[in-house]
């Protein structure tokens, strides 16, 4: 058989990713404040999408029609009978003072001599924004004095200024650092020092800066910026201008009297406290057990980020995107936050008044790719608000004994299980699920929380989920007694008794994710308060009889 080249045609079927299409994937993974932004600029592009802002409407997406009666040349009687209705409130055409109003009859047309003279000024003086040449049309200026005029005061943009609403800069810890550096130096070579350290300042307050380099770059001597330290260290709140955790600590105790030796040997030995090795800390401080715990206490009311108190960072609230209540009949009401969805209309009615109008191929071209584009993003936004309602339904079916008993009954789930329930793909859902917030009775857990790895049970019995067996490993430790302290492999029995088969590295991995100490970290730690409890009969020997350790102001 012999091979030449031939034409062939094939009929076949494919998915082509348009922008739109990608545009309408990436809308199901935006939390709330992107989809927010995106669709700002979205209005801003488009001169047909609109806000509705109606607060008495019902939430929809579909794209509606705006037809209140009133279309262009409706509006501009509107404004006109305005106008007149003000000036018969007077009967001559005369202002509140008396004044004549007869430069601003409606449809006379005024030059710029005639309201030159009418000002007694030049009309740029007035009107800096347009050139005296121009002629103004007095019923459109009137109409927009009138309109820019609230209770008593002229505002920009027909918006009424509120002085309740401005307020106050906050205070940076670069500003409270500086009014502190104008009464703690009087030379002003040393203030000019004081403020190249304070730019120095992180966010928590420490001093990162190198002190040689400092002061060679500025000439001097590192000696005399140590002193400038030491005094800026003085300044409020305790703790700033520190180069460490421990000095930064031990400038908080100065301040309240209460750095003396054992105190300094325990900053000097936080590695040890960290590890909880109190037998080693007892013997570096020379105190006893009683002493040590009122150590510890003291070190937990210092502030260890003295300057996160000036942090002009805002935590943005969580505003669920669904919301989930228990119904009549034990049934469970699902809905969409309306808080959450955006409100986007189609304004076809000014479509069909530009259209009339639209002359050349460009302008028809460009409104007809803004009309296709604004039902697109209607479209996007209601299938969008219809997958997370579908996806939170099956994950609100396969958790309700979570939603009804606790995390302990939270089921093993992935996302191949919600997609094939409700006949999607499995990155849709991973979309869907990503950033999303469920309000529940139990409070708000992000959508991600309800999928979680399962946990082999014993004699092929149901899975665990990973988060229930988390729970189970804190409530054994929380109800442990200080003489009987679980170790992680005596945890894996107790799971295994409850029919959790689960290996001890997996206990391990999970006890550190929760912050939980070791079991040796935890002896020394609950046996220590227990002598304290029980009372020690040298309980405080050390300390108010050896002179190298002895508690200073107690």
């Amino acid at each position: 058989m012999a091979l030449s080249p031939k034409l062939d045609l094939r009929q076949t079927q494919s998915l082509v990713m348009t922008p739109l299409l990608m545009q309408s994937i990436r809308l199901l993974q935006l939390t709330y404040v992107e989809l927010e932004q995106f669709i700002e600029q979205e209005i801003e592009k488009n001169p047909l999408l609109e806000r509705d802002d109606a607060a008495n409407e019902p939430f929809s997406f579909e794209s509606r029609t705006i037809s209140d009666g009133q279309g262009p040349e409706e509006a501009g009687d509107y404004s006109r009978n305005l106008n007149s209705g003000d000036a018969a409130e007077h009967g001559d055409g005369s202002d509140a003072d008396g004044q004549s109003e007869h430069w601003l009859v409606s449809g006379e047309t005024t030059s710029s001599g005639s309201m030159s003279d009418t000002f007694d000024s030049s009309l740029e003086n007035i009107f800096p924004d347009d050139p005296g040449t121009h002629d103004f049309i007095a019923g459109d200026l009137a109409t927009q004095w009138k309109s820019s005029s609230g209770d008593g005061y002229v505002s920009t943009g027909g918006e009424g200024f509120n002085l309740e609403q401005v307020t106050a800069s906050p205070l940076t810890l670069r500003d409270h650092v500086g009014e502190q550096i104008i009464f703690a130096f009087v030379d002003a070579a040393d203030r000019l020092i004081a403020a190249e350290l304070a730019d120095h300042l992180d966010e928590m307050g420490y001093l990162r800066a190198d002190v040689d380099e400092i002061a060679e770059r500025l000439g001097v001597d590192a000696a005399h910026i140590n002193r400038l330290i030491a005094v800026l260290q003085t300044f409020e709140p305790a703790g700033l201008f520190a180069r460490d955790l421990a000095e930064c600590l031990a400038i908080q105790l100065r301040a309240k009297n209460r750095l003396d030796p054992a105190m300094t040997m325990l900053l000097q030995n936080l590695e040890l406290l960290a590890k909880r090795d109190f037998h080693s800390l007892r013997k570096l401080c020379r105190v006893t057990d009683t002493d040590l715990l009122d150590m510890l206490k003291e070190i937990r009311l210092l502030d260890p980020k003295p300057g996160t108190a000036f942090s002009s960072g805002v935590a943005d609230s969580i505003i669920p995107d669904v919301q989930v209540a228990m119904a009549p009949g034990g049934t469970w009401n699902i809905e969409l936050n309306p808080d959450a969805l955006p409100r986007v209309l189609v304004n076809n009615t000014y479509y069909a008044t530009i259209a009339k109008v639209a002359a050349s191929p460009a302008e028809k071209g460009f409104l007809s790719e803004c009309l296709q584009n604004a039902n697109w993003l209607t479209r996007s936004l209601d299938q969008r608000a219809q997958t997370i309602l579908k996806v939170a339904t099956e994950i609100v079916r396969q958790q309700s004994e979570f939603l009804q008993f606790g995390v302990a009954h939270l089921k093993p789930l992935n996302l191949r299980n919600v997609a094939d329930a409700i006949g999607m793909h499995e990155s849709t859902v991973s979309r869907v699920t990503a950033n999303k917030y469920m309000l529940t009775k139990r409070g708000v857990f992000e959508l991600r929380y309800f999928f979680n790895a399962g946990i082999s049970a014993t004699e092929g019995g149901e899975q665990h989920s990973s988060q229930s067996v988390r729970h189970q490993i804190k409530l054994l430790i929380d109800n442990e007694k200080p003489e009987d302290i679980l170790s992680d492999d005596t945890i894996v029995d107790l799971l295994k008794g409850q029919g959790v088969d689960i290996a001890r590295r997996t206990v391990a991995k999970y006890r550190e994710a929760m912050n939980i100490a070791s079991s040796v970290q935890r002896r020394r730690e609950k046996k220590a308060q227990a002598s304290v409890r029980k009372g020690d009969g040298n309980s405080g020997f050390i300390r108010h009889t050896g002179v190298e350790s002895q508690r200073v102001g107690k």
